[in-house]
């Protein structure tokens, strides 16, 4: 499948750049009120910085505001789970609005990322999918981004429905679908509408609900080739 994403980057640019002359006070406003926050609720770092997966298989290091409690990756997965108690309480509101990923500008500029994208995920959460799922990696022929369909329009996180979406995205690549996603992007984090997810699934349990499915499946078609032998007897 050729991928046409040539207008990617001149349209990333041109959103940073008209975004940040035409809201200028929102920004300052933003970048000052939100990591104050942060520090003022356990007077810990604002920033937390994780290895993420690329453009084609490439890491590279996002920066995010901090919204769960320091060292969390010691007392649990690095994504998070359902009702996840590492979550502080600036950072709930933070992953409604969505506007814990605002650093996340800083890949763009770089060109590590582009607004819309399938989603940069952890490198073990990356690897253990493309092991689970056949074909996984090709989500990423392109440049990751802050939203893109599977980001606003999968509900449950599935990682199977990820893919789908993801891959539909490909497909559909264009400069209208883009803007498209990005104006529904900024009214979900203006109404606080980001997050509505339970969480993602443990990679033990998805590992373990695949083989059941499997079996599930192996012992349907031994139930309907028994069927038709009684019958046909």
């Amino acid at each position: 499948m050729a991928i046409k994403d040539s207008y990617k980057r001149w349209f990333d640019i041109s959103v940073l750049v008209l975004s940040h002359l035409l809201l200028f006070p929102l920004w300052v406003l933003l970048w000052t009120a939100i990591p104050l926050c942060i520090w003022l609720e356990d007077r810990k770092s604002v920033f937390y910085r994780q290895r993420r997966m690329g453009k084609n298989g490439r890491p590279f290091d996002i920066i995010k505001f901090r919204t769960m409690v320091i060292n969390a990756e010691d007392l649990g997965p690095a994504w998070t789970m359902d009702n996840d108690p590492r979550i502080t309480r600036v950072g709930r509101i933070l992953r409604r609005t969505a506007l814990d990923e605002l650093p996340e500008i800083i890949s763009i500029w770089r060109g590590n990322m582009s607004f819309v994208g399938p989603r940069a995920l952890d490198l073990d959460e990356q690897r253990h999918l493309e092991q689970l799922i056949p074909g996984f990696k090709q989500r990423l022929q392109i440049r990751p981004g802050l939203t893109g369909l599977a980001q606003i329009y999968d509900k449950t996180d599935n990682p199977h429905e990820k893919y789908r979406y993801d891959m539909e995205y490909l497909e559909r690549l264009g400069l209208f679908l883009d803007a498209r996603l990005l104006l529904i992007s900024v009214l979900n984090t203006v109404i606080a509408r980001w997050d509505h997810r339970s969480g993602k699934v443990n990679m033990h349990d998805s590992k373990s609900n695949e083989l059941k499915t499997h079996a599930a499946h192996h012992d349907n078609q031994e139930a309907a080739v028994s069927d038709r032998k009684n019958s046909y007897d």
